[in-house]
């Protein structure tokens, strides 16, 4: 590592030096000698978890100890500035790359030992054999990834001076426990709620709209998968992905896990399960995209940058991120729409009602924002119908374009279940609340709470 990394702990006057400022706001400084001594103290631990030797089993538990201690040690490294110290940068960024592997590891890990019980594979379209051995190439290459990370740290600290040991060194982590018992499930459920359902089902169906619009697919040449990623799966997009689709397992988890209804309901299990595949292969998405972009040239040390593309080059994370992992999560989002489709006549009221404009009412952008809150504070879709055309009355883009086209129309048909219509109808009856929020009646008493 010496010719990548430069000289050694040792090193004095590394950077050029300034004169001393006096200054009562001066933060204290540390040597690099000194602060060799404390490093070597606080990362004894870490440093001995990666030297354990090259067989030892990557479990979820591993994965999870391992991104914990290297969180521990990333932020006494940055308290002390390491990751602006020429000496002690790169050892900063190879735990922080370690972490984030770890990190998407053991999501992976996750899904990986969970697979069967979401009940997905049988689901997945044709060609889903394949996308259960790229999930599974996927944890190896970020195994095999990890450990190429640690053996680095290694000999990146013997560099420092902070630590003598040598792969194989370490101490072996313990065994994942196995799954411990159950109690008996035996306890009377009262919340039997089918409207949490219903909205459960139409988040489900916007997170697969919401991948759709990406167009995942395989690409094998660099450039080509570079430049997609670049446009379309930015670490803030991969982000707010993983978070549509963690939401929408939360509000499983809360209104519908364990109830009366998923007991007597196979498809709402199954629709979870397909939830939690894609968020955990989504959740590995997020670290991986940070892991390139913290590391794009110019933003890191140049250093670091040149040891970790040798040891993860860029070229092979981009692959597995779209090739293994994007391609994945959108396969398990989308193979379980049919189920969330099924759910919806199930668990709603279907009905129409007919909405009127009173003489001197006019539909125009407010009272259409108070539509499309309705329709979202319900959350099941509502199709409103202006002159014999339907639109998504949850979208305001959409009614404002139907309303826009029929600006004489004072009759509208609409769509859905029968509780989001009686608060239209209730809408409608109040004027469309142009005398005030305030006259609105009790109901939609969540539109003032709203302003």
């Amino acid at each position: 590592m010496r010719a990548f990394l430069g000289r050694g702990l040792a090193t004095e006057n590394v950077l050029p030096s300034r004169p001393a400022m006096a200054s009562s706001s001066s933060k204290p400084t540390v040597s690099e000698q000194d602060f060799g001594a404390l490093l070597r103290e606080r990362a004894r631990g870490f440093l001995t978890s990666c030297a354990v030797p090259s067989g030892a089993r990557w479990s979820k538990r591993r994965f999870f100890e391992v991104s914990a201690s290297a969180d521990e040690l990333e932020s006494f490294l940055d308290d002390h500035g390491a990751r602006t110290n020429r000496t002690f940068s790169a050892f900063t960024e190879l735990v922080a790359s370690i972490r984030g592997f770890a990190l998407a590891g053991m999501q992976l890990a996750h899904l990986d030992r969970r697979l069967d019980s979401y009940g997905v594979a049988g689901r997945l379209p044709e060609g889903g054999e394949a996308v259960l051995r790229h999930m599974r190439e996927a944890l190896s290459f970020v195994q095999d990834r990890t450990a190429l990370l640690m053996g680095a740290l290694l000999e990146e600290g013997r560099e420092r001076g902070v630590s003598e040991l040598q792969l194989g060194q370490g101490q072996r982590p313990e065994e994942a426990m196995e799954a411990p018992p159950r109690l008996p499930n035996d306890l009377d459920r009262i919340d039997d709620d089918d409207h949490r359902i219903a909205k459960v089902a139409t988040s489900y169906l916007r997170a697969c709209e919401m991948l759709e619009e990406v167009g995942i697919e395989p690409m094998d040449e660099a450039d080509r998968r570079e430049d997609f990623l670049r446009a379309k799966c930015s670490e803030e997009t991969a982000r707010v992905w993983e978070a549509t689709v963690h939401n929408l397992q939360s509000s499983y988890d809360t209104y519908v896990k364990n109830t009366v209804l998923e007991t007597g309901d196979p498809r709402l299990p199954d629709l979870r399960g397909h939830a939690s595949a894609a968020l955990h292969t989504l959740g590995a998405v997020t670290h991986l995209i940070h892991f390139v972009e913290r590391h794009e040239r110019g933003l890191r040390s140049d250093m670091a940058d040149s040891v970790l593309q040798r040891l993860v080059p860029r070229s092979q994370v981009r692959d597995v991120t779209l090739n293994r992992l994007l391609v994945s999560a959108n396969a398990f989002i989308q193979s379980g729409a049919d189920i969330a489709s099924s759910l919806l006549p199930s668990y709603t009221r279907a009905s129409s009602v007919e909405l009127s404009l009173r003489e001197g009412v006019f539909l125009h952008a407010r009272p259409a924002s108070l539509i499309v809150a309705i329709v979202q504070h319900h959350g099941t879709p509502i199709e409103l119908e202006v002159a014999g055309s339907r639109c998504n009355a949850g979208s305001i883009l959409e009614l404002m374009v139907a309303i826009g086209s029929n600006p004489e129309q004072r009759t509208f048909m609409a769509h859905g279940d029968e509780r989001t219509l009686c608060d239209l109808e209730s809408l409608f009856g109040a004027d469309l609340g142009e005398g005030g929020l305030e006259e609105l009646p009790a109901a939609l008493d969540y539109l003032r709470q709203k302003r």
